[in-house]
């Protein structure tokens, strides 16, 4: 894809500026005012100091149940480019430990580095993608599950760079992801799944449905997340063996 940068020094929200977004778009912000998260959570950056932009991506000939797994083929993209970085600058051991926690997060071993926000506008998706790249202090309720990339080089990052790796990345999953379906990127998608085979238990964000418990099967080839043998369309999973 051919990506229009659009930045800003300051936004409330890159999603809520991609609202009026044109497939190929990409608003980037230094700073949001009110950044948020998947479930409304809160996300507060310094100004500069991570990546937080969102993607305009056209996706009106495509089924809805496909254009659900977006987070997820967004989620394959960023590890690869987290990878990328940490490879390039001589961390193997850590990009081995990068991992995706369904449906819309990145890990390296058990500590988030990117969230991600996925919303339908029309015949549009946004991507919002929040990449933490130089943050070395988090509130304290996240401080032992969040890390950066400065965190992990041991050095500042250049933002810039980062967003260019993950935006190539994700054109190469998104054309994968159109020309053969969300089902060409789930081996690859298997390979960092980091709930498969563990017991999980998932709150559920899409009924009032009781938590679901249970060993997991991992990603299915529909983008939804096997607990003991149940589909779950969309809710928050934690590992608890």
């Amino acid at each position: 894809m051919d990506w229009r940068i659009r930045h800003k020094s300051v936004t409330e929200s890159t999603n809520k500026d991609a609202l009026g977004g044109k497939p190929g778009d990409v608003f980037v912000a230094d700073m949001q005012t009110a950044g948020r998260g998947r479930l409304d959570h809160r996300w507060l950056s310094s100004p500069g100091e991570n990546l937080m932009m969102s993607a305009v991506v056209d996706v009106a000939d495509v089924p809805p149940q496909e254009a659900a797994t977006f987070p997820l083929v967004t989620g394959l993209a960023v590890a690869q480019a987290v990878i990328g970085v940490l490879s390039a600058h001589g961390n193997e051991s850590r990009a081995a430990d990068v991992k995706i926690k369904w449906p819309n997060d990145v890990l390296i071993g058990r500590r988030k580095i990117c969230g991600i926000l996925c919303e339908r506008n029309g015949d549009n998706v946004i991507i919002g993608i929040g990449v933490n790249v130089n943050q070395t202090v988090f509130t304290p309720e996240i401080s032992d599950r969040a890390t950066s990339v400065r965190l992990e080089l041991g050095s500042v990052h250049d933002v810039t760079r980062v967003r260019d790796v993950v935006l190539s990345r994700l054109s190469e999953c998104i054309e994968r992801w159109r020309k053969d379906g969300f089902t060409a990127l789930l081996p690859q998608l298997s390979a960092f799944d980091c709930l498969k085979g563990r017991r999980v238990a998932v709150r559920r964000t899409d009924d009032d449905s009781a938590p679901a418990d249970g060993l997991c099967g991992g990603i299915r080839p529909d983008g939804m997340l096997d607990v003991a043998g149940e589909a779950i369309s969309a809710g928050e999973a934690h590992v608890i063996a």
